[in-house]
């Protein structure tokens, strides 16, 4: 089945939902195409579902996040959930599965809405049974209040690491240590980026807060770990790490894993839009301008973190600017109108993001976290070691898609997902050379799997 509408928004987290909201109030259709049952994105996931009590362990941020879906429930756009979109063209054709069909829809404009992702953490031991990233551990939470049953060691760095730590407090949960990888004195070199990030003291304190609570419950907290290395057989027995000198093994059944959160670049890699290497956020971040324009792509948008990592609330505001975008171009608005129109909303998302450039300095992922030794896994679903990978280099290899060549490296089910920033990383290290040079993965359809009969669906229907 094929449809046409005026927009189509991939995403609804916060800035997908804002988005939609401001356009369908300017009476353009709207289609929001959406994996989950429930709008909220992985930020305020099951936003519109969850309990009071659940709310109430998550914290007012987000439950925050009711204003904005309500006003995309008020709205009139059309929701699509549990839509798994499969591939998009730079003509702005969309392919997408629903209910076991695979549809096409067309659009005047569409707007990646996709958020981020977490960033891989490759250490020794992390693809051993009781291994989760934080975030999965937080959309356990949001999504059915689960929790662990057993004591846990929260291991990384990052804001997300204090906050499934302070929302484990709040819901009971024991936690056995927490392995901080920053250390006082990042905390300390990145101290002069707070000087412009004055404006987010709201956002200060409550960091603050949180680690307060989790020493008030004299939980070990040690900073500046290195070496993590998870052990074990069949599964995880124990984490080892070093600290001020010394070796220590905790024995643990359960690691939660966290160093930040990276653009979710999946999309704009497919439609081959040029990519930046950021030396700020170690990661891809695609060319787009002010309103989220792809560069040299017409008609396809960005909003939120998949222009740069922000948070919540600079998601939102990216998203009435895109949609403002959007608007001009549906609409033949003149630039200078548009510039005008945006200044406020550009005032505020720079209050938004004032405390960026210290968070970014200060919980930068260390180098042994993101480059690893030989023996260490890389690409999960193929089994690829960082030593294989600079054994492909010293043999000609010259970037992650000739790595494929020698190695079936990134070509796994998750295409790429959870080894696509570490290739980029080792080969540009092995090579002396700038990440740019060495590029990434070569992204094609379908981006999600899909079967011969649900491809079939799209010509019988």
């Amino acid at each position: 089945m094929s449809t046409h509408t005026n927009v189509a928004i991939i995403g609804a987290g916060p800035a997908g939902m804002m988005a939609a909201a401001r356009l369908a109030s300017r009476n353009h259709s709207v289609i929001l195409l959406d994996e989950q049952p429930q709008a909220g994105g992985q930020i305020w996931r099951n936003i519109m579902g969850t309990t009071t009590g659940l709310a109430g362990i998550l914290g007012p941020d987000y439950a925050a996040g009711a204003t904005v879906a309500g006003q995309f429930t008020a709205s009139g756009a059309q929701h699509l959930r549990g839509a798994t979109v499969w591939n998009l063209t730079r003509e702005r054709q969309l392919h997408y599965l629903h209910e076991g069909q695979t549809h096409t829809l067309t659009a005047d404009a569409v707007i990646l809405a996709t958020g981020a992702m977490e960033r891989p953490f490759p250490i020794p031991g992390w693809t051993l049974p009781g291994v989760m990233g934080a975030g999965a551990a937080q959309v356990l939470l949001k999504g059915s209040g689960t929790v662990p049953a057993t004591p846990v060691v929260i291991a990384g760095c990052g804001p997300l690491l204090y906050l499934i730590c302070w929302q484990y407090l709040r819901a009971n949960v024991q936690i056995s240590a927490v392995l901080d990888t920053s250390s006082g004195r990042d905390i300390f070199q990145a101290s002069p980026a707070l000087l412009n990030g004055l404006a987010a003291f709201k956002d200060i304190r409550k960091g603050l807060s949180m680690i307060n609570a989790i020493k008030e419950k004299n939980i070990p907290f040690y900073r500046g770990v290195k070496n993590l290395q998870v052990q074990g057989e069949a599964s995880v027995s124990s984490i080892a790490f070093e600290h001020q000198g010394q070796t220590h093994e905790l024995d643990t059944n359960l690691v939660l894993l966290h160093q930040g959160v990276v653009p979710n670049t999946q999309f704009t890699w497919l439609l081959r839009a040029s990519h930046d290497w950021s030396e700020a956020g170690a990661c891809w971040i695609p060319k787009a301008d002010a309103w989220g324009r792809l560069h040299e792509i017409e008609g396809i948008y960005l909003a939120g973190d998949g222009q740069g990592i922000g948070g919540a609330q600079a998601a939102v505001t990216r998203g009435e600017l895109t949609a403002l975008a959007v608007d001009a171009q549906l609409n033949t608005v003149q630039a200078d109108l548009l510039e005008s129109r945006s200044a406020p909303l550009q005032a505020r998302l720079k209050k938004d993001m004032a405390l960026r450039p210290f968070l970014d300095a200060a919980y930068m992922p260390k180098r042994e976290n993101r480059i690893p030794q030989d023996d260490t896994i890389v690409c999960r679903c193929e089994e690829v070691t960082a030593g294989q990978i600079r054994d492909f280099v010293r043999q000609g290899c010259m970037g992650p898609n000739q790595a494929k060549s020698f190695s079936r490296c990134g070509m796994g089910p998750c295409q790429g997902r959870m080894c696509g920033l570490t290739v980029t990383e080792v080969i540009a290290d092995q090579l002396k050379v700038a990440h740019d040079q060495v590029g990434y993965y070569r992204v094609r359809a379908p981006l999600k799997p899909v079967t011969l009969a649900e491809l079939a669906s799209a010509t019988n229907s």
